[in-house]
């Protein structure tokens, strides 16, 4: 029988770490959208483009 690891299967760490993980991506995709949003000087579409 193998002997099973922290994360494997239904354990509770199993679960505990992939829930942090989980909210940790949340978080810096959040922040990151938030970031690139306030450093971009004009919205999207505002100016420029093809010309016709």
């Amino acid at each position: 029988m193998p002997v099973l690891g922290p994360y494997s299967g239904g354990s509770t760490l199993c679960l505990v770490a992939r829930a942090s993980a989980f909210s940790v991506g949340v978080v810096y995709g959040s922040l990151k959208l938030k970031y690139l949003t306030m450093t971009k000087k004009t919205p999207i579409g505002a100016k420029g483009g093809h010309p016709k």
